[in-house]
């Protein structure tokens, strides 16, 4: 990494030469790095997808560009000496941003004031969006929902892999019965899948709006978000159903309940910020409940890509699905009432 790094620098006006080069985040999409030079602190993003990412990684920054414009808190993006806000080295590409010093929050650390405000700046993005992108909107792709058939098929190879696991540990024994469990919700519930999202319930969105992805300032330095970060998966979805899996993240309990007062307050301010009608929030709520019904993306994590990285957050994810299941009116009406 010490020679890409310092080719990397050399395509820089004015940020000094590197003293530190940390790892902080490790993901599918990018790796990220707090980078420490001679002139001050950066965050240094690697996009994994190289060269084949430059057009998108691009379109990205425009757009965060112009969010920051209209008063959204994103990072900006430090150019190039060409003027570019991609550099490639070594058939790598980067982007250089300034540090934003902050914290993540859960929403558990939130008071219901604090979750409204955060339903409200869902809200200022997806309209803002809108106003900033118009121009580059493609067709939408038709959000067709899970398939129960296809689920039913990877329930059985996910099982069949845990029961062929020589040595089975407690976790190997959760996610059998979770996934036994998971099949007979299917079939009590086959009836239930959505059908497609009309267009006027889509547009621009985040892509991936949940606590990590989010910065609030330090103690000390008030309580407001200072950083939406990480617009890899920004693209053209149902919009309500990005507040309904951000909620779904922010507000969940260690016991895979949700915490429907705050889940009240946040959509609530959503709807207002955004201008979504109870109906779509409605079908929102439907289309993602089903989606976590269908969803194993943990599990593949674990036992196909023997990536363990998500193992902590399954036993909560895998409760809410039955506590939904069982709650159904009750979650809709935090979300719709």
């Amino acid at each position: 990494m010490e020679g890409t790094l310092h080719a990397l620098l050399r395509q820089y006006d004015g940020v000094g030469e590197p003293l530190s080069c940390t790892p902080v985040s490790h993901g599918l999409l990018n790796r990220g790095y707090r980078l420490t030079t001679t002139r001050g602190c950066y965050f240094l993003k690697h996009h994994l997808d190289g060269r084949a990412s430059l057009g998108r990684i691009e379109r990205q920054h425009r757009v965060t560009a112009r969010l920051g414009a209209v008063g959204l808190p994103v990072v900006p993006v430090v150019p190039g000496a060409d003027g570019r806000t991609v550099t490639v080295a070594e058939e790598r590409c980067f982007a250089l941003h300034p540090w934003i010093e902050g914290t993540h929050r859960h929403g558990s650390e939130l008071t219901a004031t604090q979750s409204q405000a955060l339903g409200a700046l869902l809200g200022r993005v997806h309209v803002r969006l809108a106003r900033v992108v118009p121009q580059e909107q493609p067709q939408p792709a038709g959000h067709e929902s899970a398939d129960p058939s296809a689920t039913y098929e990877m329930i059985g190879a996910l099982l069949e892999r845990i029961r062929v696991r020589r040595s089975r540990d407690s976790f190997d024994e959760l996610a059998e019965h979770r996934l036994t469990e998971r099949r007979e919700l299917l079939r009590r519930y086959a009836g239930e899948r959505p059908g497609a999202v009309p267009d006027r319930f889509t547009g621009w969105v985040h892509g991936d709006f949940h606590p990590l992805n989010l910065l609030y300032a330090l103690p000390g330095r008030g309580r407001r978000p200072v950083a939406i970060l990480d617009w890899d998966r920004l693209g053209v979805q149902p919009r309500a159903e990005e507040a309904v899996r951000g909620a779904a993240i922010f507000f969940l309990r260690p016991g895979g309940t949700l915490d429907l007062r705050k889940v009240r307050a946040f959509a609530r301010a959503y709807r207002g910020g955004a201008g979504a009608s109870r109906e779509e929030l409605a079908a929102a709520v439907h289309r993602v409940w089903w989606e976590r019904l269908n969803d194993f993306w943990m599990l593949r994590w674990r036992y196909q890509l023997r990536d363990v990285r998500a193992d902590p957050q399954f036993p909560a994810a895998a409760s809410l699905v039955v506590w939904w299941s069982g709650h159904y009116e009750a979650v809709r009406a935090a979300f719709c009432d």
